[in-house]
């Protein structure tokens, strides 16, 4: 089952529970049983790691209003080693 948002013109936002790929463009609202459309919106995006819920903020901020990049960044030290994951040390080597 997923979720499906839906506006009404008079009563607004509100969800319906549907079996995944079963959703009308249309749906009757519980409220004044007009027919109202249907919404698309982001998933539900609680359940993610901090990283990737700040990063998904920072873009839906940076929708209005862009961040302007005023200069090219520093090029990374090339030289530096990549970092390693401990695991690979116990992997048998030739």
């Amino acid at each position: 089952m997923a979720t499906y948002e839906y506006v009404c013109s008079e009563c607004g936002r509100f969800d319906v529970r549907l079996a995944i790929g079963t959703a009308p463009a249309g749906y009757e609202c519980p409220s004044c049983a007009s027919i109202a459309r249907r919404a698309f919106s982001a998933p539900m995006l609680h359940d993610l790691s901090k990283p990737v819920s700040t990063a998904v903020e920072r873009a839906g901020l940076t929708g209005d209003a862009p961040e302007v990049v005023t200069a090219v960044p520093d090029r990374m030290d090339r030289r530096a080693a990549p970092p390693v994951h401990p695991a690979l040390a116990r992997l048998p080597r030739p």
